[in-house]
């Protein structure tokens, strides 16, 4: 169990959505905040650093996003549910979209292979609390 399950498990009564769910999306989010960010320094690192100029900006992008909705996931006290939906559309599309150009180097940085294997979870994640919420009030 993440100490963020157990935060949330510790507050169930409040939480208004499936604990795990909803936890596996806060660490999904935060996991990918640390890949993002050790990815767009290590192609900072990389020789030919201009070519990964797009991958660092989407990278540096998707773990500010990714790292905002882990934060507002968290609290879950008189959640605004629309809001929520907004953030974690947000979220899947950053990841989306940072994932699928660190595809596009990994091949020749492993850096890029991980952190867009991380990307893409969170991406998954986000999707399938957006299911899990419910209806805007």
């Amino acid at each position: 169990m993440s100490v963020v399950e157990e935060m949330l498990e510790a507050d169930a009564e409040r939480v208004q959505v499936d604990v795990i769910t909803l936890s596996e999306c806060v660490d999904a989010c935060f996991e990918c905040v640390g890949a993002c960010t050790a990815c767009a320094d290590a192609c900072l690192g990389e020789d030919q650093v201009k070519d990964l100029t797009r991958c660092i900006r989407l990278n540096l992008d998707c773990a500010d996003i990714c790292e905002a909705t882990g934060r507002v996931l968290t609290r879950q006290a008189y959640p605004d549910w629309g809001l929520l939906r907004c953030q974690l559309e947000a979220c899947a599309r950053a990841c989306d979209v940072s994932g699928a150009e660190c595809r596009r180097h990994a091949r020749t940085h492993q850096h890029c292979e991980i952190c867009a294997e991380s990307c893409s979870r969170c991406e998954e994640e986000c999707r399938h609390l957006l299911q899990a919420l419910p209806a805007s009030a």
